[in-house]
């Protein structure tokens, strides 16, 4: 069972990834109609990650050179809801593009750094290829803002292929 693991985030780079990898490696139902669910089937670990929620403390003044400080709660489960509603939008995209092309598919989502997070997540899941998205940085923004993919391709313990969208998808965005 071949095991692949694409990286999604809302970027138009991963979704071309993730559309890349189905068309070119996995084949649908053979031609007979026969479903090939079988142990040796291949399948899709689609990993999203939601950067760290930090439940900042706010100051309240309470009288000359005096402060008291507390979460907002509110503010927090609202903002951590959106980003989970956010997460299960891309997830749900991107699973429907497996099912479109009868590729096995599982999820995940996981909470913190996105370098790191998926780089552990393709070991410890022993996956046999970890796909990605470019966004095409130039080489001064990947300095400056750093990259997933780049970081991955450097630290990931598992082989990885960054699949780079056309030059006309890159105009345009």
């Amino acid at each position: 069972m071949m095991k692949v693991m694409v990286a999604i985030d809302e970027s138009d780079g991963s979704f071309y990834a993730l559309k890349w990898a189905l068309d070119n490696l996995f084949t649908t139902m053979d031609t007979d109609g026969v479903d090939s669910s079988q142990e040796n089937e291949s399948m899709v670990l689609l990993v999203h990650v939601q950067p760290k929620f930090h439940n900042y403390v706010y100051p309240v003044p309470v009288g000359p050179g005096g402060a008291v400080f507390y979460p907002a709660p509110v503010v927090a489960e609202s903002v951590q809801k959106a980003q989970e509603e956010r997460s299960a939008s891309i997830l749900s995209r991107a699973l429907q593009m497996c099912k479109d092309k009868q590729v096995k598919s599982e999820s995940i989502i996981l909470n913190g750094d996105p370098r790191e997070m998926i780089c552990q997540a393709a070991e410890q899941m022993h996956v046999n290829l970890l796909i990605m998205g470019s966004r095409g940085l130039g080489m001064l923004k990947r300095t400056f803002l750093g990259s997933v993919s780049d970081y991955c391709a450097h630290h990931a313990k598992t082989p990885i292929l960054i699949v780079k969208p056309p030059e006309e998808h890159n105009k345009k965005h």
